[in-house]
């Protein structure tokens, strides 16, 4: 029996759910394509609406900018990689194991998920990883706030936070760290591919070697 995560998107991202419909679904899945291959500022509705064989019409009908399209699609992967989290934490109670566990599933490289059939999730994290700050680090940040746009993301930054004070209870920055990994694991995987020198893994381009680093950065951050 083949079984599909269904992930519950805040209604303010979209003027149409795109999980209802053949055409909202295509949307979803070739602006990952599009936006991989050509990056957020080349990426247009019109240069979709072609690949798919729609109109812009048809797509404004579903988002109403191409940056509330990028929202949504942070949103849904922060909300994937929180499930994510979770299910492969579950059954681990020692909260070293789960700090390492944690770093691991941040930084190394993701493989598509095939039980969400139209969103390829290697794609999107690394769209995730080049443009995904492009989605709050804007003027009106503060009302998309108010309207949760962003919650997904503070949703696993209290995961993370949770999980830090479980090993040190006594900790006074749990969730200025956990921000920090997240940021940190992406910023350190895109130096190591484009901006090499800046970062000590440019030759190797081993990401088991960020997520030492960054296991080492933790741990001697959070050691009691």
């Amino acid at each position: 029996m083949e079984l599909q995560l269904q992930i519950k998107m805040n209604e303010k991202l979209f003027v149409r759910n795109p999980e209802q419909t053949e055409l909202g679904r295509k949307i979803i899945e070739f602006s990952i394509q599009l936006i991989h291959e050509n990056g957020f500022e080349a990426f247009t509705f019109k240069k979709l609406a072609e690949l798919i064989g729609s109109t812009e019409a048809g797509i404004y009908r579903y988002f109403e900018n191409k940056h509330r399209l990028l929202i949504y699609l942070t949103a849904w992967y922060w909300s994937w990689l929180e499930f994510r989290v979770t299910f492969h934490l579950n059954n681990i109670s020692d909260p070293t194991i789960k700090l390492k566990k944690l770093i691991q599933l941040l930084a190394a490289n993701v493989v598509d998920d095939d039980s969400t059939i139209y969103v390829n999730e290697s794609l999107l994290h690394q769209i995730v990883i080049a443009e995904g700050s492009k989605a709050y680090l804007t003027k009106h940040v503060s009302e998309d706030n108010k309207d949760r746009l962003f919650k997904p993301y503070k949703d696993l930054c209290s995961l993370i936070a949770a999980i830090i004070l479980e090993y040190n209870p006594t900790y006074t920055h749990p969730r200025s760290l956990a921000t920090t990994i997240i940021e940190m694991a992406h910023l350190q995987v895109f130096f190591m591919h484009h901006l090499p020198s800046l970062t000590d893994f440019g030759d190797s381009k081993d990401e088991q070697l960020v997520v030492d680093f960054l296991e080492d950065l933790v741990f001697c951050s959070i050691r009691k």
